[in-house]
């Protein structure tokens, strides 16, 4: 991924704004997992080898999906048996911009970010991005009303329509008083 200065996934606010990442091991039991998320309103917990280096992922979807519809005992069945397995993870200097249009091509929501060792550090999710995005889509926006609105309009038409418009508040003005 490219480094461009400001683009990067540390140089987001949310970097070191975030909750720390709750990690279990693979052998932890899904009750455990689902007690800590509910308690924290977390949508999602990083399973860590004993290096501490993400090997999988457990979102809510994965909960209601491989535990639930298969009538497994959260109380008895490892994380390991409904994690999603070798996720998608961002290096901390990674773009902002190549993470987003990945995460949207492929469809998944969150995104666990390591540090240069492979240690988990915070996980985005695609709503984090959404900040990041909303400054450009609304520079779109109005560039396209813009271009929209004046396309059939020359620059004396616009100014016949400014003045009809202000000799229209002056009668108004004159005719309210």
């Amino acid at each position: 991924m490219e480094n461009r200065k400001g683009t990067r996934l540390i140089d987001r606010p949310e970097f070191n704004n975030k909750p720390k990442p709750i990690t279990f091991l693979k052998a932890d039991k899904v009750y455990k997992a689902i007690s800590i998320m509910s308690e924290k309103n977390y949508g999602s917990v990083v399973i860590t080898n004993d290096d501490k280096k993400v090997i999988g992922i457990v979102t809510e979807r994965d909960i209601v999906k491989k535990l639930v519809l298969k009538g497994l005992e959260s109380k008895t069945t490892n994380l390991e048996e409904i994690m999603t397995k070798n996720p998608r993870v961002a290096n901390e200097n990674d773009s902002i911009i190549d993470w987003l249009r990945i995460m949207s091509n492929d469809r998944f929501r969150r995104l666990p970010v390591v540090d240069k060792d492979g240690k988990i550090k915070v996980i985005f999710t695609q709503g984090d991005f959404v900040s990041y995005t909303w400054p450009d889509l609304i520079f779109q926006a109005s560039q396209m009303a813009k271009a929209s609105f004046l396309k059939g309009f020359s620059v004396y038409g616009l100014l016949a329509i400014f003045l009809v418009y202000s000799i229209a508040i002056i009668l108004a003005l004159n005719f309210v008083t």
